[in-house]
C-alpha cells in the first residue's frame, strides 16, 4: 500500500474524529471521504437513496467487471465524545465510540491500494465505494439497499473496528425497531382521578408484559426498551407517553414473532387503561448471510499480513485505560489473527450491513483498533479510536480487504463460487 494512501488515511480519520457527525448528518465527514477517493482518481455520485451525506466513488477499468464495492461508514454517536486520554473525559457531545471514523476511512484507503493493483495488472473490473450515513440508527444501508443501489455488485466487502483481529463468520442479529405511543386523557391526579386515563399507564403495563413475555421466547431473542417521553408533574394525570423498543434474535422469523407479540403487549395495555396506542416501525434488517468462500478467502489473505505490534506507550496506554474502565484482560491486551470458526457464530448485537449480505455475496472483516475488553459504545473505545491503537487497526484492515478484493478480481472462479454458496447451490 502506498505510503500516499496510509497518509490520506491517517488525516481523513483523524478528522472525522474530530468532528463527529450524528447519523444522517455527517456532512463533514461524508465530503472529506469523498474528497480523498476524487483526488485518487474515483468519479463521485453525490445524493444517493435521498441521504444528503451519502455517495458512491467509483473507479472502471476494462470491461468494468467484476464489481467490487467497499461498505463506508462514518456517522458518531451521541454523548461519545472524549479525549484520547486513558480516563473519562467527556462533555456530553457526540463521538465515535464504535470506531466509525476509522470504518470509512479504511475502506477508501483498501479501494485505492486495490485500484494501484488493478491500473498496475491492466485488470479489468470496477471498485466502488459506498458512503453509508446512518449506521448507527439502523437506516442507511436499508434504505440504499431497498433502492437497489447494491444490486449489480459482484460482491460487498467492509470491516469494523473491535478489540480482535479476526475474519467476521458471525450472524449478527435480525433487529426491529419500533416506537409505540400511548394517548390518554390528562385530569388532576388527586381531586378527579377517575377522569384520567394515564397513557403512562399504559407503557408500564406493556413493558410488564413484555417482562412476561420473556419467558416464552427462544434464547436469542432480544427486547429492550426506554421511555423517550416521561415529561410532566405527578399531579396530573399523563395524557401521553412513549418507549422506543429494539426486538432482536438470529433469526428474522423470529424476531417478526416476538415483534408482532410485543405489538399485542401495547394493544393489551392500551385496552386495560382505556387508552390509544399508535406503533410506529421505525427500521428493521434481516440477519447477516455469512459466505463461508468469502470468509475462507479472506481469512487465507488476512493470515499473510502481519497484525498490528504495539510500541511501550501503546501498551501502557492498555494498560492504564483497562484499569481505569475495569476491563478483564488480565495484561493481554492485543493479539495477532484469531482463527477461523468452523461455524456461523451468533452475535448480540445488529448491523444493516446484514440486509446487503441478502442482495449479494458479502464479507467483513475485524481489526483490533483498541485493546481486548473494550466494549463497544464506550468512553475507552471512543479514546482509542483516536489514537495510535486504532489507526494501526485501520492499515491492518485496509490491506487485509485490499488483499482479499484482490484476490476476487484476480481469481473470479471464486466470486462464481461465492455466487452458488449465496443460491444454496453449493
Amino acid at each position: 500500500m502506498r505510503e500516499a494512501i496510509i497518509s490520506e488515511m491517517a488525516a481523513v480519520s483523524d478528522y472525522i474524529f474530530r468532528h463527529p457527525e450524528l447519523s444522517q448528518k455527517e456532512y463533514r465527514s461524508s465530503g472529506a471521504l469523498a474528497d480523498v477517493l476524487e483526488k485518487e482518481g474515483f468519479q463521485i455520485t453525490r445524493g444517493l437513496a435521498g441521504f444528503e451525506t451519502a455517495f458512491m466513488a467509483e473507479w472502471t477499468s476494462g470491461g468494468g467487471q467484476p464489481v467490487i464495492g467497499f461498505l463506508a461508514e462514518y456517522d458518531a454517536l451521541p454523548g461519545l465524545e472524549q479525549e484520547c486520554v486513558p480516563e473519562q473525559r467527556q462533555d456530553g457531545g457526540p463521538g465515535h465510540g464504535c470506531g466509525h471514523n476509522l470504518l470509512g476511512a479504511a475502506c477508501a484507503g483498501a479501494a485505492c491500494a486495490l485500484k494501484d493493483r488493478m491500473e498496475a495488472e491492466h485488470l479489468p473490473g470496477t471498485v466502488r465505494v459506498y458512503g453509508c450515513p446512518a449506521e448507527e440508527t439502523v437506516i442507511g444501508k436499508i434504505r440504499m439497499n431497498e433502492q437497489g443501489i447494491f444490486n449489480d455488485l459482484s460482491a460487498a466487502v467492509t470491516w469494523h473496528p473491535f478489540d480482535r483481529n479476526r475474519v467476521s463468520y458471525d450472524i449478527w442479529q435480525a433487529q426491529d425497531i419500533k416506537n409505540y405511543r400511548f394517548y390518554g386523557t390528562a385530569a388532576h391526579a388527586s381531586k378527579h382521578p377517575e377522569a384520567g386515563r394515564s397513557a403512562l399507564d399504559a407503557a408500564e403495563l406493556m413493558n410488564v408484559g413484555v417482562n412476561y413475555l420473556r419467558e416464552h421466547v427462544t434464547d436469542d431473542v432480544r427486547m429492550h426498551y426506554t421511555y423517550t417521553n416521561t415529561d410532566g408533574p405527578a399531579n396530573i394525570v399523563p395524557a401521553f407517553a412513549s418507549t422506543n423498543y429494539f426486538i432482536r434474535s438470529s433469526k428474522w422469523e423470529r424476531t417478526a414473532d416476538a415483534s408482532a407479540r410485543v405489538d399485542d403487549c401495547a394493544r393489551g395495555a392500551a385496552l386495560m387503561t382505556g387508552t390509544r396506542v399508535e406503533i410506529e416501525r421505525v427500521t428493521c434488517n434481516k440477519e447477516m448471510k455469512v459466505n463461508r468462500v468469502l470468509a475462507e478467502l479472506f481469512y487465507d489473505e488476512m493470515s499473510k499480513i502481519p497484525a498490528p505490534s504495539y510500541t511501550a506507550e501503546e501498551l501502557e496506554f492498555a494498560a492504564k485505560i483497562s484499569a481505569e474502565a475495569g476491563f478483564g484482560n488480565k495484561g493481554e491486551y492485543f493479539t495477532g489473527l484469531e482463527p477461523l470458526e468452523e461455524q456461523p457464530v451468533p452475535l448480540a448485537i445488529g448491523t444493516d450491513v446484514s440486509d446487503v449480505s441478502h442482495t449479494v455475496p458479502t464479507i467483513m472483516l475485524s481489526a483490533a483498533a483498541m485493546c481486548k475488553g473494550t466494549p463497544l459504545h464506550h468512553w475507552a473505545a471512543t479514546a482509542q479510536a483516536g489514537m495510535s491503537i486504532g489507526r494501526k487497526g485501520m492499515i491492518y484492515a485496509a490491506e487485509c480487504m485490499a488483499a482479499g478484493a484482490y484476490r476476487l478480481v484476480k481469481e473470479p472462479e471464486f466470486l462464481s463460487r461465492a455466487w452458488r454458496e449465496f443460491r444454496g447451490q453449493e
